[in-house]
């Protein structure tokens, strides 16, 4: 049972954090093609958000990982 509790956590994770990205990453192009002078800026806050949404399945895996092993 631990095995699919850490596999659904991961997995979840992953699919949340791959929809985040995509809406961040689909509105910076948006937002850099309506305003071209802008992109310097836009592309520093996208990579800001990037990480910090990259972090919540590292974190999800350190939980899977205690669900395995303890």
């Amino acid at each position: 049972m631990n095995y699919i509790a850490a596999a659904i956590t991961a997995g979840l994770a992953a699919l949340a954090a791959s929809y985040g990205n995509g809406k961040v990453i689909s509105k910076t192009l948006e937002g850099i093609a309506r305003q071209p002078e802008s992109a310097g800026q836009l592309r520093s806050t996208m990579f800001i958000g990037v990480g910090l949404i990259e972090a919540v399945p590292i974190l999800a895996i350190v939980v899977s990982f205690l669900i395995l092993f303890l």
